[in-house]
């Protein structure tokens, strides 16, 4: 059995010391998502950037956004009580900045940045068809938090463009080539560096030629 001491490299060499400065509490968790929300109706549909949202369960699958009251949007979900989470690409980072700076209330944001819309199945907001997965949510709670309200979330269905579908089955998320947020800037999501559990996995055992 390898001891843990010995399995991981070390990060540091003995003597040398890491200096860290101190700062007040802010939002500063990188990266996360750059996402754009859809809500409104078919007719009426409406979009914005959003940086804050992840997963929060497994079983049910749940999910949140938190927007600003302030935002055109925040009354339309409020109402509705249903939006969408549709992944961004690289090839639309400018596209997603718009729709987090300019506000539906003036502007036609999904005609200006030429997306088309499709209906989703579970619920009545449209999502975006440019964007290779959408999750249809319903909304389960909100709360006020302070400059923002969250959204808590079911994820009720998810669309996938098949495009990005193996013939396995699986879903090949590297190659969508999606966008992170960090601390104000866009980032397109770099080389695979592993998966979920490889750090323990037994490798596979080679078979000798003979």
């Amino acid at each position: 059995m390898i001891e843990e001491k010995n399995f991981f490299r070390k990060f540091k060499t003995d003597g040398e010391k890491m200096s860290k400065q101190f700062w007040k509490g802010s939002a500063l968790l990188a990266p996360v998502p750059a996402v754009l929300v859809t809500c409104g109706t078919a007719e009426k549909p409406n979009v914005l950037t959003i940086g804050w949202t992840g997963i929060c369960c497994t079983k049910p699958p749940m999910t949140y956004i938190s927007v600003r009251p302030e935002r055109f949007s925040h009354d339309i979900i409020m109402k509705s009580g249903e939006f969408a989470i549709n992944l961004t690409t690289s090839a639309m980072v400018r596209q997603t900045d718009f729709c987090g700076v300019k506000s539906g209330k003036d502007t036609d944001k999904i005609s200006v940045c030429g997306f088309h819309t499709v209906s989703a199945e579970k619920i009545s907001v449209p999502i975006i068809e440019e964007c290779p997965v959408s999750l249809e949510c319903r909304v389960t709670e909100s709360k006020l938090l302070g400059s923002h309200t969250m959204f808590l979330a079911e994820i009720v269905g998810i669309d996938v463009d098949e495009k990005y579908i193996d013939s396995k089955g699986k879903l090949n998320l590297q190659q969508c080539g999606l966008n992170a947020y960090a601390h104000g800037e866009y980032f397109a999501l770099g080389r695979k560096l592993g998966d979920f559990g490889y750090s323990v996995r037994k490798r596979k055992k080679t078979k000798k030629s003979r």
